[in-house]
This record gives structure tokens, sequence and C-alpha cells, in this order.
């Protein structure tokens, strides 16, 4: 299948609605039916305006945050959409793929 790659980059500490944003990202894709999300925390990284973010040992609040899940046009457009629709500003990377499924679990 032909799609996307989106990557989105956030920290700890940034919420929506009443809960970290990550979080909230993670169950918009899951509502939306996309398949698959992997969240992944850092060490260390640098934000889109220059400024340094990471994990210290009292303080992880400040800890980057990468969102990456592998979607459809379809699931893309519905996505940012929605997105847009709650004014919810972040970076992404957004590249095209293919994807699918191989080995054994491919001829099920």
């Amino acid at each position: 299948m032909q799609g996307f790659q989106l990557t989105f980059f956030t920290e700890q500490n940034r919420h929506h609605e009443h809960q970290p944003l990550h979080e909230w990202l993670m169950e918009l894709a899951k509502s939306l039916g996309i398949r698959g999300a992997t969240l992944l925390t850092a060490t260390e990284g640098i934000g889109h305006n220059g400024r340094f973010h990471s994990a210290h040992f009292f303080e992880l609040a400040d800890q980057p945050v990468e969102l990456v899940m592998v979607v459809n046009e379809d699931e893309a457009h519905r996505l940012f959409e929605r997105l847009n629709q709650e004014d919810i500003s972040i970076f992404y990377v957004k590249s095209p793929v293919e994807f699918g499924v191989a080995g054994a679990a491919a001829k099920a």
C-alpha cells in the first residue's frame, strides 16, 4: 500500500483537553481507525524554536516525545482535519512510504 509516515514531535508537559498531548494523539489515532502508532520518549532534543529539551533526573516534564504512525491518504486527511479543528499546533514530518505486512502473517 502507499501512504505516509507521520512523525509528531512534542514534550511530556504539553496538554490538550486536560491530558498529555501525546496521549490525546494516540487516542485520536485509535478513534480514527489508524491501525498502528508508536510512542517514543527521548533523552534530549532541540525544539523547532531552538530551545534545548531534556529528561532530567528530577523533572521529566520537558522530556521530548515522538509519535510515529503510518497511514493511508484518507487517514492522513482525517487526522490533519481533526488537528485543525482542535486548533493544535504541533511540529510534524510527513513522508511518502510504501507499507504492508511481510512473512507468515501476510499469508493468513
